[in-house]
């Protein structure tokens, strides 16, 4: 399918999705949002891990403020329900690894979508800000749930009521993300990362998702069970019995695919 803010390929069992609007830094406007939304709803059988990326220098400057300065009353709250919502789902619900690849700058609800990803790795040079409160509003696209569970409400009021910028060093120090990699070798470093998730053991990748994100509604008990429901699952599949094979003739397992 042809996209016009963003380009999809797929090749080997890896999806990259790039935003392709460079000229306004990739700022998210409604018809990206439905374009990343049916991109990755229907991703095909064949992908193995989805990375999230971006043309050029920057990631994602965040809300397209254009898009609403044309709107006498915009609707955030409908906004935020009818178009980021689908988005930030399908993004969290895709059954494959999400690796977000963060190249640059990621402001506002840029920041929030990478950080919805099931793995952010950023260049060094990246920096993530909410921006929401200069210009009077409240972190959004996902910003309240994703930041206090990656790095504590200390940090994530702090980011909220300053609206200052946090390295990608800092990110990774306080847990907000999985990695800051320089500069020269990012591009590698993620495809690397990607290749590796493409040819790992697909159905424990997909419950390992499933389990690790139901945690914080569930009480030790609920998520011991969650835990032994997905491992016995684990545990029949031919994925299970290759790499057991694998280990015990001291050879590379040989995964299959969704």
């Amino acid at each position: 399918m042809t996209y016009q803010t963003i380009t999809f390929e797929l090749s080997d069992g890896v999806a990259v999705l790039k935003l392709n609007r460079p000229e306004v830094m990739h700022a998210l406007n409604s018809l990206m949002r439905a374009e990343i939304t049916d991109a990755v709803r229907s991703l095909s059988q064949e992908a193995r891990v989805l990375v999230l990326t971006a043309e050029g220098k920057a990631f994602c400057s965040g809300q397209d403020l254009s898009d609403r300065a044309n709107v006498a009353t915009p609707d955030m709250e409908r906004t935020l329900r009818d178009e980021y919502l689908p988005m930030l789902r399908a993004i969290v619900d895709c059954p494959v690894p999400v690796i977000s690849a963060v190249n640059g700058a990621a402001a506002g609800a840029g920041a929030n979508l990478a950080l919805c990803a099931d793995v952010v790795i950023a260049t060094q040079s990246a920096y993530f800000l909410q921006a929401f409160t200069r210009i009077g509003l409240v972190p959004d696209a996902g910003g309240t749930y994703f930041l206090p569970r990656s790095m504590g409400m200390a940090k994530t009021m702090g980011a909220a009521l300053f609206a200052e910028p946090v390295t990608a060093q800092q990110a990774s120090d306080w847990g907000m993300i999985w990695e800051a990699v320089p500069d020269e070798s990012f591009e590698t470093h993620w495809k690397a990362r990607a290749a590796h998730l493409a040819t790992g053991p697909s159905l424990a990748y997909g419950e390992i998702k499933k389990i690790v994100r139901a945690t914080w509604n569930n009480d030790m008990e609920e998520q011991l069970a969650l835990e032994g429901k997905s491992q016995g699952a684990c545990g029949v599949s031919r994925d299970f019995k290759e790499g057991v094979m694998a280990f015990l003739e001291k050879r590379p397992a040989h995964f299959e695919g969704r």
